[in-house]
This record gives structure tokens, sequence and C-alpha cells, in this order.
């Protein structure tokens, strides 16, 4: 399909460049080359937030402290494993 757009001249120019340096006639492959691109990383950053956002309210208010308080009593047993085997 066929449509127009504004550009600016310097894009433009390096369009066709980059165009001539494939062995293209013109630049159109390269724009729907770069659409493509874009709106795969649109969908990709959209499901990255869904994803982010259906964690909404998984873990409870004290979760995080109780994950705060399981991994200092974890770091405190290996603290004690590290000075026994060091024989402190």
């Amino acid at each position: 399909m066929r449509t127009t757009i504004d550009i600016p001249d310097e894009q433009r120019a390096e369009l066709l460049s980059l165009a001539a340096k494939r062995g293209l006639r013109g630049y159109s492959d390269l724009v729907r080359e770069a659409v493509e691109l874009y709106l795969a990383r649109a969908h990709n950053e959209e499901k990255r937030k869904e994803k982010v956002l259906a964690l909404e309210g998984i873990w409870a208010e004290e979760s995080p402290e109780q994950i705060n308080e399981a991994i200092d009593s974890a770091w405190s047993a290996w603290d004690m494993k590290e000075r026994e085997h060091n024989g402190l």
C-alpha cells in the first residue's frame, strides 16, 4: 500500500544513501523494515507492561518485611557457617 509521510531532508538523504549501499533503488524496503521493528518493539513493551501489571496485589503488605527477614536470616546463617569454616 502506498502512503505519504513527511520526513526531514536529512533523513531522506540518509535513507537514500543506505538504500544505495544495499543495492536498492529506493528506500521503501528500509522504511518497511523500520516500521516492522518499531511495531515489534512496541508490542513487546506492551507485553512487558501487562506482565508487570498482572503482578499487582500478589504480595500482602507484610510480605516485603518477611522477605527481608528471611534474607537477613540467610545471611546470618551463612556468616555463621563461614566463621565455623574459618575456625573463628
